[in-house]
């Protein structure tokens, strides 16, 4: 039974692409109707937040860079954090309301409902992996490529798999506990903090440190930074994100596989 139920999570997508390619397109260009901005948007959003935080903690607060950095500037040490969490949180951020937005749909048309967290994480991380790219190829042209990089699109793609777990996880129980909309926007605000985005990991007490292991986004943010700024890999970082990865979305699908018949009737 579990992995009948896997299976069928895994392959929904592929086997019924063109349903998934219409649901992503449709969200994607939804997310700009009406916008004289448009596309814009897209770095709009990101840079002006990255401005902000870049003026409080790099003029204001004045936090310290970690010496194995040397002399990388503030915003390139804050994007390479900020920015694979923008993708995270946005998807996890709308992963409560995604069934309920399609509860017309679902209670009316038979279809597999499981592609809709596929297109719920697919969409931010296409949007928001624009804007990596962009970044990257700003770090590129000025001189900051190393082989290195090649492991990107591999953390990338973990990081969906653990994104794409907890968007199955959300949405599902969403439709039976409407008050998750409300937890769900509470815990992102407090991970995001606990996370060493928009400072060094320098500022928290050693003693306390050991705990950072317990949260897969600091390895996810740890793993862009090193790759990228200091040429590195960590080992350490990496066996604690693919289980992560792994676990969140085998055990996301099958929540969501095994809950999804009661749908229509809640909805």
């Amino acid at each position: 039974m579990f992995f009948r139920l896997l299976q069928q999570w895994v392959l929904a997508p592929i086997v019924n692409y063109r349903l998934f390619h219409n649901f992503a397109r449709q969200d994607f260009t939804g997310q700009f109707a009406g916008s004289l901005g448009g596309v814009i948007w897209l770095f709009i959003t990101p840079i002006v937040n990255i401005l902000i935080y870049s003026f409080v903690f790099n003029v204001v607060f004045r936090s310290p860079m970690p010496e194995e950095y040397g002399d990388t500037p503030f915003v390139v040490f804050l994007m390479m954090g900020y920015l694979p969490w923008f993708a995270f949180a946005d998807a996890v951020g709308r992963a409560s309301t995604l069934l309920l937005e399609k509860a017309p749909l679902i209670t009316k048309v038979k279809f597999p409902v499981q592609i809709i967290p596929a297109v719920g994480t697919v969409v931010p991380y296409l949007v928001h992996g624009i804007a990596l790219g962009l970044f990257l190829l700003y770090l590129a042209v000025t001189g900051h490529f190393t082989l290195m990089w090649l492991w990107l699109p591999v953390i990338f793609f973990l990081q969906f798999l653990f994104t794409m777990g907890l968007v199955a996880i959300l949405s599902a129980l969403c439709v039976f506990l409407r008050d998750i909309q409300q937890l769900v926007t509470l815990m992102l605000t407090s991970w995001f903090f606990l996370t060493p985005i928009i400072y060094p990991i320098s500022l928290i007490p050693e003693d306390w440190r050991p705990l950072l292991l317990l949260n897969p986004m600091h390895n996810f943010v740890q793993m862009y930074r090193e790759l990228i700024l200091l040429d590195s890999f960590s080992m350490a970082s990496f066996q604690i994100i693919v289980p992560a990865a792994l676990l969140t979305y085998c055990f996301g699908g099958w929540i969501f596989m095994r809950i999804k018949h009661a749908f229509g009737d809640v909805l």
